[in-house]
């Protein structure tokens, strides 16, 4: 099997092990085989293929955005300034009435190039279309955990729910073996899914130990129109149904209480966390300190890029931090170290992909390469430091996943940028011209 050695100035192997400075990576197939001072490495491999990033590159875990609806790239700056349930209610939902897979195929394509340039090697996605989505993970061989989003009321991309469940769960069969991708089953959220809807989805997930991905305690609308509809909260609410469990992953879990947290640390519930999409629709500050001292998994996310309105996971780090230093009004809250690791190795673990998030000997060969030729990223102190604080989307040499260089001297292998853009643009103008016939 040919091997691969990547040199670089510095390597970050994990968030929580000391950076290598003049180091080297040994891969093998798709697998990292070895680590190491470059010296030492290069003399115990003299066969393999050598990548020099020794002078300028800094070689991280690839990152996870554990949340996002990557197609909504096509809605990027369409409603903004406006609370969550108006935004759905407005302006996005009705959109997507007429969407078509077209727009969802195209969309997604545009979305995993912003994210290779950030970084990312793997995301989890909840759409419409999802299929569209998948072909599109598959062309370009970045890493995805994909869903077919559910809903109590008719679709879209599938029709009623019952078609919906039946799409979920061929392709649940289609890919239960994919080396790439992974299939989680995704009713919306507790305000579009009755209990009737979350207990199908939860039984359908239990037949093929998958992953379930829902929307929860997102903001106080949210949770007055559950405790209205239910008389219980959102976390509450769904134990009843029986969907907390170790597979469950929620989104967002703005408003917890010291009790729900508690609770989602029981039954080893997952959350993803997406700051920057919470800030903008004034959705407010998850406890993410306090879910992570319960020893809940946190991992990070962009949510979709029409509520960020950008899918750069490397600035979703730096907002991470920020925020909850300032709103706890201490500066040592959530350090770079432990917010690189919500991005890489507990957002693997939250998505099921434990052989990602770590460059050490026998995981995955997810990798990006930052260059350190730009002028904000000098001079270098603190690895870690200079990752979370400094480095922005755009700033990304390489991009590698199971091996595979899919990002390599700035240019992107796997797609065409020009292409891709060009039709987004496009559909743009579709957008566009639904609107001005809808008045």
């Amino acid at each position: 099997m040919s091997q691969k050695i990547i040199t670089a100035k510095v390597i970050i192997s994990a968030w929580d092990k000391e950076p290598l400075f003049e180091g080297a990576l040994v891969i093998e197939g798709e697998v990292i085989k070895d680590i190491g001072p470059q010296e030492k490495i290069l003399k115990l491999y003299p066969e393999a293929q050598v990548f020099d990033f020794a002078q300028n590159g800094m070689v991280f875990p690839g990152l996870v955005n554990a949340h996002t609806h990557c197609s909504m790239t096509i809605f990027r700056g369409l409603a903004d300034d406006l609370p969550l349930m108006s935004w759905l209610e407005n302006y996005i939902f009705p959109v997507e009435k007429h969407l078509k897979p077209r727009w969802v195929y195209w969309g997604a394509k545009l979305a995993v190039a912003e994210m290779l340039r950030s970084g990312v090697t793997l995301f989890a996605d909840m759409y419409i279309f999802e299929p569209e989505v998948i072909r599109v993970v598959e062309e370009t061989g970045i890493r995805g955990l994909l869903g077919e989003g559910l809903f109590d009321f008719p679709s879209p991309g599938y029709g009623p729910l019952e078609k919906g469940l039946a799409l979920t769960e061929s392709l649940l069969r289609d890919f239960e073996r994919h080396p790439r991708l992974k299939i989680m089953v995704c009713p919306h959220a507790t305000y579009t899914c009755g209990p009737e809807t979350l207990k199908k989805a939860k039984a359908l997930a239990e037949r093929f130990g998958a992953r379930v991905h829902i929307h929860l305690s997102e903001n106080r609308d949210e949770i007055n129109m559950i405790e209205a509809r239910y008389g219980k909260r959102p976390p509450e609410h769904l134990l009843d149904i029986g969907l907390l469990d170790e597979n469950l992953l929620i989104a967002h879990g703005v408003e917890l209480n010291k009790s729900e947290i508690d609770l989602l640390s029981r039954y080893q519930v997952k959350v993803a966390h997406c700051p920057e999409s919470n800030l903008k629709l004034a959705s407010g500050i998850a406890p993410v300190p306090a879910m992570l001292e319960a020893g809940i998994t946190v991992a990070l996310g962009t949510d979709g890029p029409a509520s960020n309105n950008d899918l750069d996971l490397l600035g979703e780090m730096r907002t991470a931090t920020l925020i909850q230093k300032g709103t706890h009004l201490e500066a040592t809250v959530l350090p770079a170290r432990q917010v690189l690791g919500l991005a890489t190795e507990l957002g693997a673990k939250a998505l099921g992909f434990e052989q990602c998030g770590r460059l050490e000997p026998g995981y995955a060969a997810d990798l990006a390469v930052l260059d350190l030729t730009k002028s904000h990223l000098t001079p270098l102190y603190d690895p870690f430091s200079l990752l979370v604080y400094s480095a922005k989307s755009g700033d990304i040499a390489a991009v590698m996943v199971g091996g595979d260089f899919l990002l390599y001297e700035g240019q992107i292998k796997s797609l065409d940028e020009d292409q891709t853009r060009g039709e987004v643009l496009a559909i743009s103008q579709e957008i566009r011209d639904l609107l001005r016939q809808k008045g």
